[in-house]
């Protein structure tokens, strides 16, 4: 296909991707106050957690500027728009990449995208039921004496990184696979480093999750090691299917390689060989 070709293509599916970010992001404005509740949710359940605890809490959140609430609306909305609209652009990226694709890699990629799907959601899930607990335990902080007030954009973006950190912490096993299957690290290598792997999951887990509490780091910790542990299942189970695969091939070229050995013959040596005997067992009588 020619370069101009490409480029026509390339626009005409980004156009589609923007007009289906475009779509989603308007439809998401009519569910701008459920959405709204569903992000705030984790926020009040911990404040009231704390103030059934004795501590003074004020649980209003704040805007700081006269455009602030139409810019954190279109933020929610974008955002939600984007999510919405994930199957379209995708595909559109997705449609653009597989001609250059090889058959193989096409299998590996549509597996790949049909187990990261549900990775991804159960990450957002787990990251969105540890939010409450995460939020109380940092605005517990607060001494008496002090005030907590919460800008809602801070709030929200502090909430989509938790979200975004979790969900793309549960794909990271999914790469290990990956990475297996392409040769990149083998199934002895993962079992070797199995130790230090785990224990920079938990590392991971403290630094991501918002809270000092361990149990919301081993919330976190637990999920990864054990998709971990199935990721090094499932290399060592490759490895050893390459193993015999190429056993299998390896025999198939020491059969060729026996199918070219040939006799070497002296021409000086007159005497018969028993590989010159006539097919024929009447040829073997004496002539008369």
């Amino acid at each position: 296909m020619p370069l101009a070709e490409h480029l026509r293509e390339l626009r005409d599916r980004l156009l589609r991707a923007v007009l289906a970010i475009v779509v989603g992001t308007v439809a998401a404005a009519f569910f701008y106050d459920q959405l709204l509740d569903f992000l705030t949710v984790p926020y009040f359940r911990a404040v009231e957690t704390l103030e059934e605890n004795g501590q003074n809490i004020d649980e209003a959140l704040t805007f700081s500027g006269i455009a602030d609430p139409f810019t954190f609306a279109l933020k929610i909305s974008l955002v939600a728009g984007l999510v919405v609209s994930s199957p379209v652009w995708l595909y559109q990226i997705w449609a653009f990449i597989v001609p250059a694709l090889h058959r193989n890699e096409r299998r590996w990629t549509i597996l790949f995208c049909a187990i990261a799907g549900p990775l991804f959601i159960i990450g957002f899930i787990t990251g969105y039921l540890v939010l409450p607990k995460g939020i109380e335990l940092l605005m517990g902080f607060t001494p008496d004496f002090a005030s907590n007030f919460n800008a809602l954009p801070d709030y929200l973006a502090f909430v989509l990184r938790i979200l975004l950190v979790f969900s793309v912490a549960f794909e990271i096993p999914l790469f290990v696979v990956l990475l297996n299957a392409m040769g990149a690290v083998s199934g002895k290598q993962l079992a070797a480093s199995r130790a230090w792997i785990i224990l920079g999951t938990f590392i991971f887990a403290a630094i991501a999750t918002p809270s000092t509490d361990p149990l919301t780091m081993v919330v976190l910790a637990l999920p990864m090691t054990l998709l971990f542990l199935i990721a090094e299942g499932i290399a060592h189970l490759t490895d050893r299917r390459r193993a015999k695969r190429a056993a299998l091939e390896g025999l198939a070229v020491s059969d060729d390689e026996m199918s070219e050995i040939t006799v070497e013959h002296d021409p000086d040596d007159d005497r018969p060989s028993d590989l010159d005997a006539p097919d024929d067992p009447d040829d073997m009588r004496p002539a008369p």
